[in-house]
């Protein structure tokens, strides 16, 4: 069966509504794990800061690929039956949450000491701190580091193929063992990576400039 050009884009761009569901996936429920991580990150209790220091140390000490693997292969040994997307979620997540609560840690510790204390001469709780103080100035130096990892986190799903998950890159390699022109067809896979990453990367300079102000 001979394959034109054109069957082959089509079949790549229909592969990458996965790799962008995936990447969105990955990235709330990392988004929301990260959040909670970075609160007890910065806690006043020494055992849950050090517990949240521990998950991060794990995940970031870890290759990601390594991972998958656990994640899809282990939960059955103790009778979780996975899917490849499930697992590829999963996995995906645990290792956003990490990266993305020390990103928002630092951007939180950056802030001078200062505000802390002019939060707290207010009489606000600590909570309210966080939420009405600190918290807002912190988006406006963390949109930059955060982008950049989500960019990192799409190309990322890449790794997912190894455990079945059908994204842009397993796909490219169905289409190469049958049409046996890898230099097309992973250069298309190539271009529709950067079409994908480059937009977020304007995204970002567009959203740093708007906060700066």
């Amino acid at each position: 069966m001979e394959f034109t050009f054109w069957d082959v884009l089509r079949n790549l761009l229909l592969a990458t509504r996965w790799t962008i569901t995936l990447s969105i996936a990955g990235f709330i429920c990392g988004g929301a794990g990260g959040l909670l991580l970075m609160m007890f990150r910065i806690a006043r209790n020494s055992a849950i800061r050090t517990g949240a220091r521990l998950y991060i140390e794990l995940f970031q000490g870890t290759p990601l690929l390594l991972q998958l693997f656990l994640v899809f292969f282990g939960l059955p040994l103790i009778g979780v039956n996975v899917r490849p997307w499930l697992a590829a979620g999963v996995g995906l997540t645990l290792s956003a949450s990490a990266y993305l609560a020390e990103i928002w840690r630092g951007c939180v510790e950056a802030l001078p000491a200062g505000q802390w204390d002019a939060a707290a001469a207010l009489g606000l709780h600590r909570r309210y701190q966080l939420q009405l103080v600190i918290l807002p100035q912190t988006l406006r130096i963390a949109v930059p580091p955060t982008v950049g990892f989500l960019v990192q986190l799409v190309k990322s799903t890449a790794l997912t193929s190894i455990i079945g998950f059908d994204e842009l890159l397993r796909t490219g390699n169905v289409i190469t063992n049958a049409t046996f022109a890898p230099f097309t067809v992973y250069g298309v896979v190539a271009l529709i990576y950067f079409a994908v990453c480059f937009p977020l990367t304007l995204l970002a300079r567009q959203l740093e400039l708007r906060l700066s102000r």
